[in-house]
């Protein structure tokens, strides 16, 4: 971790690079309050200030000049997001004063921080976990309320009490077999392997390994197209969708000459949406361009919702595990039996068509799964696999009536899993990729 230095005060921008009413850049790191004092209009009062205050005041340069009116709010050491002595600037937003403000810091002997240091530095002194670490980078990139909800509950600790509580079940039943092991047979009653106790843990490892679908639905969302013929209504569905008018709507055939995309939210899942050109044979060279990349987004779309005009029933494509179809035009002429009809002009039907759409994406999350602990991250994910594995062998080897030996390092495999699921059991490789891919200011 020779990238994070944490001897060193470092300083980052938490806020966005751009002109705001406020910004506000942190300080971290043993002396800084000492540091900052010298270019500081009241060093006094802010030397003295106790923690969790905040200082009123001015920050001047080398040559005594005023740089901005400032707040600095301050963490004294053992508190405060890093856990170590930390000042929060909160100055005008104008990026002269903030680009000022960072120089100033860079030429005192401080270091502009790397990517997700502020909270590398949490984590190492224990402020948080591995989980909640990487928590706190899923909140900051969330692009749903589905999304930040869950994101906050990790946040909180609610995945590593979860994990804390499988830990503590492994090592009730790694315990009893290190105890075997420890004495001879005739000192120790007859042994009874708790199979049971370890078939309910490979179950409940399983069902916490089994939400990263969910996780990973809400955190990357999905890409719906609406394809169709030309002149079906596809553009008047894509505008009723966003609530705006967004797609350009005409009676004349190939209005649609390329895709068009937006953002929406359907049932807590974060969409891409797409209008895109109607599939037709055509002359013109601009509109067959359109078509290509019309199959082209129907090919790597989650889901494609194929609208066909009630009015003129053309080719009509089989549903599939990523094909809906949809009558348009249901005002106009009626479609019978459950099929699933809509008027993309008065809106009916378009109700039940979210729901449809909703239940499609939703159809890879186990069943009983959509609970309020889920993981995300691929590397939790991988390691709770890692550890099901393990304790997989482990109960094999028991049914198999294999020597206690070879069963305790499944076990003790099963346990370093979970141990680096929380930092416990970490490598410097490890925790740079996690922290690397951090904002900096975090």
């Amino acid at each position: 971790m020779s990238r994070y230095d944490t001897q060193d005060i470092i300083y980052a921008l938490a806020t966005p690079w751009a002109r705001s009413g406020l910004a506000v850049i942190r300080i971290s790191g043993a002396g800084c309050k000492e540091a900052l004092a010298p270019y500081f209009s009241r060093p006094a009062a802010l030397l003295g200030a106790p923690n969790a205050t905040m200082v009123h005041g001015s920050l001047i340069d080398e040559a005594a000049a005023r740089i901005d009116e400032v707040v600095l709010a301050i963490n004294t050491d053992g508190h405060g997001y890093t856990a170590e002595e930390a000042i929060e600037i909160s100055c005008h937003g104008s990026l002269a004063v903030i680009q000022a403000i960072l120089a100033l810091l860079g030429r005192i002997g401080m270091r502009s921080a790397e990517a997700g240091e502020f909270t590398f530095r949490a984590f190492l002194h224990g402020r948080v976990d591995l989980t909640q670490a990487e928590a706190v980078e899923e909140l900051v990139s969330s692009v749903s309320q589905r999304s930040r909800s869950l994101s906050l509950s990790r946040l909180e600790g609610k995945l590593r009490q979860r994990i804390d509580m499988l830990k503590d079940t492994l090592l009730t039943i790694l315990a009893a077999v290190e105890v075997q092991l420890d004495y001879a047979e005739d000192e120790l009653d007859e042994f009874v392997f708790p199979t049971q106790a370890l078939t309910d843990l490979i179950a409940s490892i399983g069902s916490l390994a089994d939400t990263y679908q969910i996780g990973r639905l809400y955190k990357r969302g999905a890409k719906v197209v609406l394809a169709g013929s030309t002149n079906v209504g596809k553009s008047s569905l894509f505008n009723l969708l966003l609530k705006e008018e967004r797609s350009i709507v005409s009676p004349y055939r190939g209005t649609t000459r390329d895709y068009i995309e937006a953002d929406l939210e359907v049932g807590g899942i974060p969409i891409r949406l797409y209008d895109t050109a109607g599939l037709r044979e055509s002359e013109d060279l601009v509109e067959q361009e359109g078509v290509v990349r019309s199959e082209r987004l129907i090919g790597q779309a989650d889901l494609v919702i194929h609208l066909v005009d009630s009015t003129d029933l053309g080719h009509i494509p089989e549903e599939d595990g990523r094909t809906i179809v949809v009558y348009n035009k249901s005002d106009l002429a009626r479609i019978g039996g459950d099929k699933l009809a809509i008027s993309a002009q008065s809106g009916e039907g378009v109700a039940r068509l979210l729901e449809v759409v909703e239940a499609y994406l939703k159809r890879s999350i186990p069943e009983g799964g959509d609970e309020e602990l889920v993981i995300e991250g691929e590397r939790q994910w991988r390691l709770l696999g890692g550890a099901k594995g393990a304790l997989l062998r482990a109960l094999h080897l028991v049914q198999a009536d294999a020597v206690l030996d070879v069963v305790a390092v499944e076990l003790g495999e099963a346990l370093s899993n979970l141990g680096e699921l929380t930092g416990e059991v970490r490598s410097d490789d490890i925790l740079e990729r996690i922290f690397s891919g951090f904002c900096v200011g975090k």
